[in-house]
């Protein structure tokens, strides 16, 4: 292998991993980059307002059934109005790591 290949090889690996992008909304027309402590790539999604049952004592994630308390540091503002989960391997049902919600009144 060159001196060049290996080069661009470990600078290739040795960058850090980033977080992706939220798709472009009408609120957020570039779209927004989850934050690295949620997400390393694939583990967050936006999901519909149906899949969250809010209230008092929190957030009820369905699909789960985990409940999310307001004081909980992993509920963040969403910048786009929508609900975004961020899950352990990404999986639906895995254990959440962020949970972006939209401003509400409670």
């Amino acid at each position: 292998m060159s001196k060049r290949a290996v080069l661009l090889f470990a600078v290739a690996t040795a960058a850090p991993a980033v977080a992706h992008d939220a798709t472009p909304t009408a609120a957020q027309p570039n779209g927004w980059t989850y934050p690295f402590s949620c997400c390393s790539g694939m583990d967050c999604r936006e999901i519909r307002d149906q899949a969250v049952l809010e209230g008092p004592q929190g957030y009820v994630i369905k699909l789960t059934g985990e409940l999310i308390i307001p004081r909980d540091t992993r509920i963040k503002n969403s910048p786009d109005g929508q609900f975004h989960h961020c899950t352990v391997a990404g999986e639906p049902t895995g254990r959440t790591i962020c949970l972006f919600v939209p401003p509400r009144s409670f």
